[in-house]
Order: structure tokens, then sequence, then C-alpha cells
């Protein structure tokens, strides 16, 4: 593989490093002004619509979309070109995927309505989320069962007619508490006396279905964050059948198409959350004394400096290698490098970030700098699309596949 960037990639990225420095980081203080001023944890900010038309007049918008369109103002970016760029948004992760449409869950739920929803689907809900006019939800995880497998989800979907019946509880809805948002991509069991991985469906259902309830939002780490992680029931919710994605007993397929890009995009924000906590810390480091001497020359911050330079390279590494692959082999022959990418990343950002906040002193545990938000962020990553032990499974059996053979001869 070339580890160099492709002429392509470098005009994205100088146009999105510009971006960032013009407008999205002198935004971050007009954003947190103006929710601070609605009082409202899940508020729009209007500084959030600037930016977007921003990002779209400049053509950074649906970056992480892999077919070119020119109505969706996609470039059609292959996953190795992408990377870098979902780094540099990921300094910003609380307005730079959003201003540029490549937000979570957003562009997952884009993925599914593109690969196996219907043309009306298409019409009423993938173009205003292409368009960044509404928002979506992912309902998956629930409170009552271990939802590490997915197999274990209980919320019911009984076909009755030309409707399903929708009965159950959500939870860990993120983007559900968005103002934005208008439909649920929701995932339930359609038969249990199947075979386990055909028991479960999908279905598209609008956030204002008569049944559906947004109960709460919930605190992640005593953050409420704006999109919100919401916990919704569904009571006897009546859904057609056309709203079925792809086929009955297709749901647990359509998680695992969905899920492996959304996981790698998550590492390249990760990657570029703990370049951002590693300049924090050098900055502090430079203009902070201590019995007469900067903190930048202990030799305990210098060992922390050059530790975390290590650690985000060979991450990084392992992300574009994990990229590279889901371009030249496809996302199952990448599932090993995604794995192990979701489990290393936010495991190194959070010791960057421990780091940072070590170095920023009481300082770094207070929302007057971004480090305790990142923290929360990536502790709450190594749940988020998978537990980090169900990562671990894959690749070990994965590796025990790999010479099985060979010891059984």
């Amino acid at each position: 593989m070339d580890f160099s960037f492709s002429d392509r990639c470098q005009d994205y990225r100088q146009r999105l490093l510009d971006f960032m420095d013009e407008h999205i980081y002198p935004a971050e203080p007009v954003f947190e002004q103006q929710m601070h001023e609605s009082g409202d944890d899940n508020f729009h900010p209007p500084i959030m619509e600037e930016l977007k038309a921003e990002a779209k007049s400049r053509g950074l918008w649906n970056l992480f979309h892999p077919h070119a369109n020119e109505e969706w103002g996609s470039p059609g970016l292959s996953n190795l070109d992408y990377a870098p760029l979902a780094e540099i948004m990921g300094r910003s992760p609380g307005l730079a995927p959003e201003a540029t449409n490549c937000n979570a869950p957003d562009t997952g739920n884009m993925e599914v309505l593109e690969l196996f929803g219907t043309e009306e689907h298409r019409e009423r809900w993938l173009k205003p989320l292409l368009a960044g006019e509404i928002a979506s939800a992912f309902c998956m995880t629930e409170p009552e069962v271990a939802s590490s497998d997915a197999t274990n989800i209980q919320l019911r979907m009984e076909r009755n007619g030309d409707h399903y019946i929708l009965n159950g509880r959500k939870w860990f809805a993120s983007n559900a508490l968005h103002p934005l948002c208008r439909v649920l991509i929701v995932m339930g069991k359609t038969d249990p006396e199947a075979d386990t991985h055909r028991q479960q469906s999908m279905m598209v259902v609008p956030i204002d279905a008569p049944g559906v309830t947004v109960v709460r939002g919930l605190p992640v780490f005593g953050y409420m964050d704006r999109e919100g992680h919401a916990e919704v029931t569904f009571e006897n919710v009546k859904v057609p059948v056309t709203d079925l994605l792809a086929g009955e007993g297709d749901g647990f397929k359509i998680s695992q198409a969905r899920l492996g890009p959304g996981r790698i995009h998550h590492c390249m924000r990760t990657i570029g959350a703990a370049e951002r906590a590693l300049d924090l810390m050098i900055t502090r480091a430079q203009s902070r004394e201590t019995f007469g001497q900067p903190l930048s020359e202990r030799a305990n911050i210098q060992d922390w400096i050059a530790e975390s330079r290590i650690e985000i390279e060979m991450n990084r590494l392992l992300v574009l290698k994990a990229a590279w692959l889901m371009d030249t082999v496809g996302n199952r022959e990448a599932r090993t490098e995604i794995a192990a990418i979701k489990v290393a990343a936010p495991n190194m950002a959070l010791k960057v970030i421990d780091r940072a906040i070590q170095v920023h002193g009481g300082g770094g545990v207070t929302n007057d700098f971004p480090l305790a938000e990142f923290w929360a962020a990536q502790r709450t990553l190594r749940l988020a699309d998978g537990p980090d032990e169900v990562h671990k499974r894959t690749i070990a059996r994965m590796e025990l596949k790999r010479l099985r053979d060979t010891v059984a001869k």
C-alpha cells in the first residue's frame, strides 16, 4: 500500500483544514453560547446552519459517501481518501461532522436507505438526509437484553395484514432528540421461531408515528449530548409492510452491512480527537511553570508527549490499512482490521486525553477545555457499535480459524 495521500485527497484535505481554521474553530464558542442561552440541551443553534451552508458552498458535503453524485454534492471518495478527512473533522467532533453532513448515525442510516430502501424511502427520507434538511436515529439497543449480541433483541414486529404492529422499548437511540430528527430505523423480531440470524427485521418508522414515544434522553457521564441518546417506546405502532427494509428476516444482515463502515468512521474521527488533545497538552506544558521550570521540561511530561505521538501514529496506520482493505477487497475481508481498530483507537485516545487532562490540572476536568467531553465520548465509544469484548471475540475467532486446519493435520 502507498502511504502517501492521493492528489485528490490532498486537495480536499487542504480545503477542509482551511474550513476548520476559518469557520469551525471560531464557531465553537459561538455554538456553546447559543446552546447556553437557549437553556435547551437539544437546541439546534443557528450557527450550525451557517456552517452547513458554508461547507456546501466549499464542496465539503457528504464526503463520506462512496459514490459521486452532483445532486447530493458527494465527490465519491474512497475509504482511504476519506480517512484523513474524517480525522480532521474529529478535532471538533461536536461541529465539523454535522457541518459537513458526515455525522453518525445519519451516515449509516443513509447507507441503509440507499442499499435496502425502496424508491419511496429514498424520495421521502434519503434525499432530505443527503441535503442535511432532516436527521435520523437508529434503534437497535434495548435496556432489557444484552444488546452486544444483536440476536437478543426483543422488540416485536408482528404481521397483521398490510401492516406490522411494533411493541417494545429501545434506548441509546442517538439523534432521536435532535430537533431535526424525522425518521427512525428500527430493528426488531419478526419471527422468533426462525433460524437465529433470520428472526430480525428492520423497518422505517417516522418519529411522529402514533405509538412512538421518546421517553427521555440518557446522560452519558453526566453530559446531555445535543443529539440525545434516547429511550424510545413503541406501543402498537402500525408500520406498513412497504416500510420493511430489504425483506423479512434480513435485519441482522442489514445491521452488519451498516456497522462496518460506521465503526471505521468513528475510529477515523478518534485519531483527530487524540491529535487535538496532544496539541492542547503540548501548548499547556509549554505555557505553565512549576518549581521554576516549564512543564514541558519535565521528563515525565516529555514521556507522555512521545508516547502519545507513537500511539497515535500506530493507530492511524491501522485505520489506513483497514480503509485500504475495504477499498481493495471489501468490508468482509477487512473485518479483522475493522474490529482491531475499533478496540485500539478509543483506548489509545483515552490514554492521550487522560494525559492532557493531567497536564491541564483542575482545568482539564472542567468545560473550559474540551478534554473532559472528549474523554466521555471516547469512553462511550468503547461500547458504541459493539463493545471491545465483542470485537476481540471476532478477532480471536478469525485467528483460531486461520490455523485450525493446520493444527488438525
